[in-house]
């Protein structure tokens, strides 16, 4: 099948890509100048918004092949969008015209134009035809050990749902994720659960979720415990070395009812630390999707080229030979942080590494400068890191040279905001 040319593509892309046979894209990178000239020459026109009719689930739309969305009766399309490093409203309408209806921002992203941008692209559409998932994170979790202090009010997720909701321009978002969660007693912390509830009662929430980066089999299991949250947003890719262990708690949570969306499933977009060795980002697609028990995943796109193929792989998730085989390619060191932990203790400093290493990735994989930065921004960190230990004791599970890229990554630190954005 031909595959279409760009302005093709994008002259499609107003209206007729559910309809077209095109493919997706799914790593997460910087959009060119050139894409988004030629996104913002084909953005169509704005449509008045509908007539306010009889809600309806947009599970109930025709589409691409989906699964339901554990107890919330939500069917979701297999791929959806993590709209973290979008910045191009034109994109997310392709995105959605393509079938990917699913959206998954934060309260967080890019200082709130994430969630405004969407906005504006969801402003004219009918509110039913699309899942719009947001998460926020408390001011008063330590990084280091993943715990709430005592100060922790749960009204801050209330203040902060409420300035999401007007940037949206909703009334309320359907999946509510606390973020960034990596253990037990933070994901069943009391007053945080009854903020959420809050939440949830009042209408601002249909569901609730959590979001974890590391140390996911035990976060996943107190999702299940808590017997609130609804969905579950985690970490699980192919090159995580307790993959078979996240695997298991996701069945245990899929199994409880609760629904499960996968992340970082591209890990680390390149095998080596150079970027001549991209990984196969269809094959990790794909192998996140391989589990029933995954519900969708949310590969980050910032190009027509990852566009087409996510939309590729939500056509067909089939993961062939010669995709297994190259995800048996040499594993390099790359940039995917499993956040194992292994790393903390012998850190003569108590420097949050997985945190660093996480920040390296989207500085340098995501080529996000502005997210690497607003997160060592948050971790408290000294002036000059690294810089009195006579020798690095930390030795990465993946290989990593964690002080060199820990002082790589904190001189970003720096660097004006006005040069990121």
């Amino acid at each position: 099948m031909k595959k279409l040319e760009r302005r093709d593509f994008l002259r499609l892309g107003a209206g007729g890509l559910a309809a077209g046979a095109l493919s997706a894209g799914c790593a997460t990178m910087a959009s060119s100048q050139q894409e988004k000239t030629l996104l913002a020459e084909a953005a169509p026109q704005p449509k008045p918004a509908p007539p306010a009719g009889p809600a309806e689930p947009a599970a109930k739309a025709a589409g691409p092949p989906r699964r339901m969305l554990g107890r919330t009766g939500i069917e979701v399309p297999i791929v959806s969008m993590g709209v973290m490093n979008a910045d191009n409203p034109n994109l997310v309408r392709a995105a959605l015209d393509g079938g990917i209806f699913l959206l998954d921002t934060a309260h967080g992203y890019q200082e709130g134009r994430n969630e405004e941008m969407l906005g504006t692209v969801i402003k004219d559409r009918k509110r039913d035809s699309f899942v719009l998932a947001t998460k926020v994170h408390l001011s008063t979790l330590d990084r280091k050990t993943g715990l709430f202090s005592k100060e922790t009010r749960g009204e801050e997720i209330g203040e902060k749902l409420d300035i999401s909701l007007k940037r949206l321009g909703l009334d309320h978002v359907d999946i509510l994720h606390l973020h960034n969660q990596s253990v037990r007693e933070s994901a069943l912390h009391e007053p945080v659960l009854k903020a959420l509830e809050k939440a949830k009662r009042e209408g601002k929430a249909r569901f609730l979720g959590l979001s974890t980066h590391k140390n996911e089999p035990e976060v996943i299991r107190a999702a299940v415990e808590a017997k609130l949250y609804d969905v579950v947003l985690t970490s699980y890719n192919f090159k995580q070395d307790h993959h078979l262990e996240v695997q298991k708690a996701i069945g245990e949570a899929a199994q409880a009812g609760l629904g499960i969306v996968a992340m970082k499933t591209q890990a680390g977009v390149y095998w080596d630390k150079d970027k001549q060795s991209p990984i196969n980002m269809k094959a990790a697609l794909k192998w996140a999707l391989r589990d029933p028990n995954v519900h969708t995943a949310i590969p980050g796109f910032t190009t027509l080229d990852q566009l087409q193929t996510d939309l590729e792989v939500l056509r067909d998730p089939t993961l062939t030979d010669d995709d297994k085989r190259s995800l048996d390619a040499p594993k390099l060191v790359g940039f995917f942080c499993q956040g194992c932990g292994e790393c903390l203790d012998p850190c003569l400093e108590h420097l949050p590494i997985p945190d660093l290493m996480r920040s390296f990735m989207y500085a340098h994989a995501y080529r996000n400068r502005e997210a690497a930065q607003a997160l060592l921004l948050d971790l408290g960190l000294p002036e000059f890191p690294c810089d009195d230990c006579g020798g690095c004791q930390v030795r990465c599970a993946k290989g990593f040279d964690v002080r060199q890229r820990v002082r790589d990554i904190v001189r970003l630190r720096e660097v004006p905001r006005e040069f990121l954005a």
